[in-house]
C-alpha cells in the first residue's frame, strides 16, 4: 500500500446566515431601517416630552415632505458630484441666485416697483427656464475651473459660493423681489415640489443605474487614471456632472421662490451642507466611485426627520447645528474606516 496520505481540500467559509441575508437584501435597507427607527424615536419622544404624537400631525408632515424636496433636488446633483471624488459648496448660494433671477421675471402689474417694468406678466415658462438656466451656468463654470485649470473642486465652488451669493445680493440691492404671478407660484404649491422631486430623483436614479453616463462617473470616480486609459473623456464628464448640480441648484432655487411667493438673496443658507449631509447619510463616499440616488432619497427624509423631531420636543436651534456637525463627522468617519477596510 502506497503511504502517501489524502489530503482534503480546503472548504471555503461558509457565510453565516445574518450575512447571506445581507447580501440578498437591498442596499439601501439598513439606512432605511435608521430612518424608520429615527422616526419612532421622536415618536416616543413626543407623547414623553410634549404628550403629543410626533407621526400623526398631517402638517407637521407635509412640511418635513416639503422640506425634503427641495434639499432633495440638489442633493441627486451633489450626489454625482460626489461620486466623481469631487464636492460643491456652490449649491445654497446658487439657490439664492436662480431664486431672485426668476422672481424678477416672474413679477405682476401689481408690483409697486417691478425690477423690470416693461417684463412684467411674463409666461411661467420664462423664469423657471432662466433659473434653471443661471443654476446651469454656475455648475459650468465649476466643472471648468476644475478641469481646465486643476483647481480642486472645494476651492472652486467655494469661490462660486461667495460670488453667486454676492451677485444675488447686488442683484436685489438686499430687498426681497415679491408680486409673482399666480402661474409661477403654483410650481412650488401643493405636491408639485415633491412630484418634482422624485421626477428628477428617478431620472438620474436611472442614468446612474442603466447608462453610459452613469458607470462613466462611477468609473472616474474609483480611478481617475484608469478612466483615461480606458479612453473616457474625463474632463467631459466632470463638466457634465458639475452642470447638472448646477441646473438641479437653479431648479431648487425656482421652487423654493415659487413656494414662498418670493425671492431673496438671503434664501438658501447651508443648504448646500444640508445636501452634502443627505448625500453621506445615504451612503456616498467622499472618496468617490460610490453612491445612490435611492440612499440620498432617504438620507434626505433623514435629515428632515431630524430637524423636524428635535424642533418639535424643544431642542435648541444652536444645538441642533452641533447635531448635525456630529452626524456629519461621525458619517465621514464609518465611510473612511469602510474604505480602509476594502483597501
Amino acid at each position: 500500500m502506497s503511504n502517501m496520505k489524502l489530503t482534503a481540500a480546503p472548504v471555503s467559509a461558509r457565510p453565516s446566515f445574518f450575512g447571506q441575508l445581507r447580501h440578498k437584501l437591498p442596499k439601501d435597507t439598513g439606512i432605511f431601517v435608521v430612518m424608520i427607527a429615527m422616526a419612532l424615536i421622536f415618536e416616543a419622544a413626543g407623547w414623553y416630552v410634549r404628550d403629543q404624537s410626533f407621526l400623526l400631525n398631517s402638517n407637521r408632515l407635509i412640511l418635513i415632505v416639503l422640506q425634503v424636496a427641495i434639499i432633495g433636488i440638489i442633493a441627486v446633483g451633489v450626489t454625482q458630484v460626489i461620486i466623481t471624488t469631487g464636492i460643491d459648496l456652490s449649491s445654497g448660494s446658487v439657490i439664492a441666485l436662480a431664486a431672485v433671477v426668476a422672481a424678477s421675471l416672474a413679477q405682476t402689474s401689481d408690483s409697486l416697483s417691478p425690477m423690470f417694468p416693461a417684463l412684467v406678466n411674463l409666461s411661467a415658462v420664462i423664469p423657471v427656464g432662466a433659473g434653471i438656466g443661471v443654476g446651469l451656468i454656475c455648475g459650468f463654470i465649476n466643472g471648468a475651473l476644475v478641469t481646465r485649470t486643476g483647481i480642486p473642486p472645494f476651492i472652486a465652488t467655494l469661490g462660486m459660493m461667495v460670488s453667486a451669493r454676492g451677485l444675488a445680493q447686488y442683484y436685489t440691492q438686499g430687498n426681497p423681489i415679491s408680486f409673482l404671478s399666480d402661474s409661477f407660484t403654483a410650481i412650488g404649491q401643493g405636491a408639485m415640489p415633491v412630484i418634482i422631486f422624485f421626477v428628477i430623483a428617478a431620472l438620474f436614479h436611472t442614468a446612474l443605474k442603466h447608462t453610459r453616463y452613469g458607470k462613466y462617473i462611477y468609473a472616474i470616480g474609483s480611478n481617475i487614471t484608469s478612466a483615461k486609459v480606458s479612453g473616457i473623456n474625463v474632463n467631459k464628464y466632470l463638466i457634465i456632472v458639475y452642470t447638472i448640480a448646477g441646473a438641479l441648484a437653479g431648479l431648487a432655487g425656482v421652487v423654493l421662490a415659487a413656494r414662498v411667493s418670493s425671492g431673496q438673496s438671503s434664501m438658501g443658507m447651508s443648504y448646500e451642507l444640508d445636501a452634502i449631509t443627505a448625500a453621506v447619510i445615504g451612503g456616498s463616499s467622499l472618496m468617490g466611485g460610490v453612491g445612490r440616488i435611492t440612499g440620498t432619497l432617504i438620507g434626505a427624509v433623514i435629515l428632515g426627520l431630524i430637524k423636524s423631531g428635535f424642533t418639535f420636543i424643544g431642542v435648541d436651534a444652536y444645538v441642533q447645528d452641533i447635531i448635525k456637525g456630529i452626524i456629519i463627522v461621525s458619517a465621514v468617519a464609518i465611510d473612511m474606516r469602510r474604505n480602509r477596510k476594502k483597501r
